[in-house]
């Protein structure tokens, strides 16, 4: 009987021993990685940009794919400012640097000149941004996204996703959507993708911050009205995840897609981390004869989402799936083409938290002209990214499969 209590003390303490020492590594790792990059410096050489240029998209609408911050802020901040009746904007993070503060300004003239500007923002993302900052004037309306939503129900699992979208609309007439956040380092130092649509599908974007904006839970306050009528337009749809809903179509969009690959997959991710269907999926496609490519940072931002995804290399590179490191820059994108026919732009992750679990939307189009465009830009970003081999892979440091191994059991929380 005695040995039940041991038994108990040993799992409990070998459970805290394993926690600790994931933190000690990726504390380790995120200090390294950060000195690293400070000894390092800027890199020399800017990331290529592919100019942005819109493609007819049905029969009367546009895509216009940016991949250059700078270029992006401005075209969104003239919309603003040529805004008439409604804007609406939603962000996973703004900074209160200069950037934001032009945001900030713009939708503020906007509302002193009559046009209705609604704002969306996820609280957690901005823990860091000063409070005042994020106060906008009325006669704005503001709706922040909450750290914890689930409020007594602590296993009600439709009230944990944080808002990762971004989005803007305005007038109906114009919509953005993709993976740039707000702010100055986005602008020039992160390689990031976003969509602006024009025509009849802005309305899939409109509806979709209309519904978020109405889940709130201030009863009190008048719901959002749809503008305009419901696009049917079969080239372009938006897939939404809505964690309160439980829906959470991005994951099977992408395993649709992948499995009607018959040529060439491009895909390019900021944090790729897959679930084990995807993983098959992309391997499977290998071993058929697709050409299997997926771009990612050598280094990004979080130095425990790096070490989880390293550790799906051997798989993919056994598998036949070519690995592209993009260097020196944050490649922040979250895009993908196939097939010269099919290509998604959007806020979701290859990961957990992305595709079953926040509020994600990524736009889906089948059209040849944005499929050439996306496989143009995929061309230009390989150019400063180096191929990993097996080879290479294989003979990496005792160093470094410890740490890939310690980690992994988070795989399921990432």
């Amino acid at each position: 009987m005695r040995l039940r209590p041991l038994a108990r003390t040993i799992l409990r303490r070998g459970f805290l021993a394993m926690i600790t020492l994931q933190f000690l590594t990726i504390g380790t790792l995120m200090i390294v990685t950060k000195v690293r990059k400070v000894i390092r410096g800027r890199a020399a050489t800017p990331f290529p940009v592919t100019p942005p240029r819109p493609i007819p998209i049905g029969d009367h609408g546009t895509a216009t794919a940016f991949t250059y911050g700078a270029d992006l802020y401005e075209d969104m901040l003239a919309a603003i400012d040529a805004a008439q009746d409604r804007i609406l904007f939603e962000t996973y993070i703004i900074k209160g640097d200069a950037m934001g503060e032009r945001f900030k300004q713009a939708l503020t003239r906007a509302a002193d000149r009559g046009v209705d500007v609604y704002v969306v923002y996820d609280a957690f993302a901005n823990l860091v941004v000063r409070p005042s900052f994020l106060r906008f004037p009325p006669p704005i309306q503001v709706l922040r996204y909450p750290i914890y939503s689930a409020g007594w129900k602590f296993f009600n699992f439709r009230s944990y996703g944080r808002d990762h979208r971004k989005i803007l609309v305005v007038d109906k007439s114009v919509g953005y959507v993709g993976g740039f956040n707000v702010g100055d380092l986005y602008a020039t130092e992160w390689r990031d993708t976003h969509v602006k649509i024009v025509g009849p599908s802005v309305w899939d974007l409109d509806n979709a911050f209309v519904d978020f904006w109405n889940l709130r839970e201030d009863l009190a306050a008048p719901p959002l009205e749809q503008l305009g009528e419901a696009s049917w337009e079969p080239q372009v749809r938006a897939h939404r995840n809505v964690p309160r809903q439980l829906m959470f179509p991005i994951r099977g969009m992408y395993l649709e897609a992948i499995d009607r690959a018959k040529d060439r997959i491009y895909i390019t991710a900021a944090y790729f981390i897959p679930d084990r269907d995807i993983l098959q999926g992309l391997i499977e496609a290998a071993g058929r004869g697709v050409d299997v490519r997926i771009l990612m940072p050598e280094v990004s931002n979080h130095a425990a989402t790096d070490v989880l995804s390293r550790g799906f290399y051997g798989s993919l590179l056994r598998g036949g799936v070519r690995i592209l490191l993009y260097q020196e820059w944050m490649v922040h994108a979250k895009t993908a083409t196939i097939d010269g026919r099919w290509t998604t732009i959007g806020t979701a992750n290859i990961d957990r938290l992305s595709l079953t679990g926040n509020y994600e939307i990524n736009m889906e189009f089948l059209d040849a002209g944005l499929a050439a465009e996306m496989e143009t830009i995929f061309e230009n970003d390989s150019s400063i990214a180096r191929e990993l081999s097996l080879e290479e892979w294989e003979s990496r440091p005792w160093v470094a499969k410890a740490c890939e191994l310690i980690v992994r059991p988070l795989r399921p929380l990432l």
